[in-house]
């Protein structure tokens, strides 16, 4: 039976971490709250959590928006060909690395964890994508995240304990590395792919600062350059801000919530070995 000591404890700990829900969740439902509010309730300030009055002229004026558009269609566009570009490319340098047959391997595997602790920064990156004459383009925004030093580590590890019974009997039936990658080891690898491609997804579409280097034409700027040019703006119409960020959020809050089950497994299963 439990203690009295112990009831006071979880009662006590529930509480403070409700407290922490609470506070974690307030600025998200503040936003909200302003993106449905009319522009009076707005102006009255105050910490709304319910409106007063339910109003769509914020979300109307967003949509229709001709940046704000370009803004979404650029951004979806970079993310989608970004991650799947980062998920192909990741797979196809950790596969050749977790066969222990592979020549020079630990000297290859050194070299890569290399780059994860030294790194040239964004100068030397920059110089690369304007030798490459990229500047001003989507490939600009995803050669740079193609290819990560700690998603190879990881999807190394993972491949590492996929049981080699199954690419010798693969072999054996006349299978090609080729074939047994991507008909035995990515399928076998889905919680790991899902788990890093939502988070390289993440990592893509809030990506800010790299794009503000790189991107010059109004027509190629990502939704999180048009909403920083959007809110230097619009001064005291702040529920139609509140109610592009609000959209902006929603489909990386939706592709979260579908993969955030992965995380969890995918991350687990492969962590980082010897």
């Amino acid at each position: 039976m439990r203690s009295r000591g112990e009831m006071i404890f979880d009662r006590c700990n529930i509480a403070f971490l409700a407290l922490v829900g609470l506070s974690a969740i307030y600025p998200f439902v503040y936003m909200l709250t302003l993106s449905v509010s009319t522009l009076a309730d707005v102006a009255q300030g105050g910490a709304l959590v319910i409106p007063h009055e339910i109003s769509w002229a914020a979300y109307d004026m967003v949509f229709r928006d001709e940046d704000i558009r370009n803004g979404f269609i650029n951004t979806t566009l970079r993310t989608a060909l970004g991650t799947a570009a980062t998920l192909l490319m990741t797979a196809l340098v950790a596969y050749p690395l977790s066969r222990p047959y592979l020549p020079l391997r630990r000297q290859i595997v050194f070299y890569i964890i290399f780059t994860m602790l030294f790194t040239g920064g964004l100068v030397p990156r920059y110089l690369l994508i304007k030798h490459l004459g990229l500047i001003d383009s989507i490939w600009a925004l995803v050669l740079p995240i193609m290819l990560s030093a700690f998603n190879v580590i990881v999807l190394k590890n993972f491949f590492q304990q996929i049981p080699p019974s199954y690419e010798e009997a693969a072999k054996m039936d006349g299978a090609g590395d080729w074939s047994v990658l991507f008909r035995i080891y990515l399928p076998l690898s889905k919680p790991a792919l899902t788990a890093y491609g939502v988070i390289t997804a993440l990592s893509a579409w809030n990506m800010y600062l790299w794009p503000l280097i790189v991107i010059q034409s109004k027509e190629l700027r990502p939704l999180t350059l048009v909403i920083a040019q959007f809110s230097s703006q619009m001064n005291a119409e702040l529920h139609i801000l509140m109610a592009c960020v609000t959209l902006s959020l929603l489909p990386i809050f939706l592709l979260y919530l579908f993969g955030q089950r992965f995380f969890v497994e995918g991350v687990t299963m492969s962590g980082i070995k010897g």
